[in-house]
């Protein structure tokens, strides 16, 4: 145990495979997708009397995005299984739908889409480094996802939201929350839960925090 504390945060513990899900990997993961679920369902009650003030200037409403994307990284770098992020992230989009989401059926197909952006990340470093950069690197790449998935299907550029005016701004705007709220809260999170012991059977609960 003194050995394993002195291993890096950023690494798995050695010798583990980590493309092998075990049954505790499922269980937890399903837990997270749960949890933000119910978070998200909230968070859209929330967004739907924040968003109000930011008419000002409506790509700044990105900034609201963050929360619907940190259930893909804390699966991500909690569990450190492939496909752990794209798991959690779409069962917490269905458990909202089904406590009554106001962006109906879709809104699985952006849990879905949310998760393999947060994959994408973690599959750039091969699974290999759970740190700040990988952190930073998986919220990136969720925040273009929804970005790009939102930009396609509700504002595409047109003379009403050029480029420059909406695209952009919107998109800078959902990858800063993201990075925020995914990345650095969402490691954060797993820390806090390292340090009280409930992560034993985890690598990110047996690496120094």
């Amino acid at each position: 145990m003194a050995e394993q504390a002195v291993h890096p945060s950023s690494t798995r513990a050695p010798g583990e495979n980590p493309a092998r899900w075990r049954t505790v990997d499922i269980v937890v993961t399903a837990v997270l997708g749960v949890a933000f679920g119910v978070v998200f369902w909230a968070w859209n009650l929330f967004g739907e009397v924040a968003s109000t003030p930011l008419d000002f200037f409506p790509p700044i409403k990105g900034l609201l995005n963050g929360v619907y994307l940190m259930p893909g990284v804390v699966a991500g770098l909690l569990v450190r299984r492939p496909g752990a992020a794209v798991f959690a992230s779409t069962l917490a989009a269905a458990v909202s739908l089904l406590l009554g989401s106001p962006y109906g059926g879709i809104i699985v197909v952006y849990g879905l889409v949310q998760g393999a952006g947060a994959e994408l990340g973690f599959l750039l470093t091969r699974y290999r480094t759970f740190g700040w950069a990988t952190a930073v690197l998986a919220a990136v790449t969720a925040g273009l996802s929804t970005s790009i998935l939102d930009l396609s299907l509700y504002y595409p550029v047109s003379g009403e939201y050029p480029f420059w005016a909406f695209t952009l701004p919107y998109t800078l705007a959902t990858v800063l929350s993201s990075v925020l709220l995914a990345g650095v809260v969402g490691l954060l999170l797993v820390r806090a839960m390292a340090r009280t012991g409930a992560l034993g059977s985890f690598a990110s609960g047996r690496t120094r925090v």
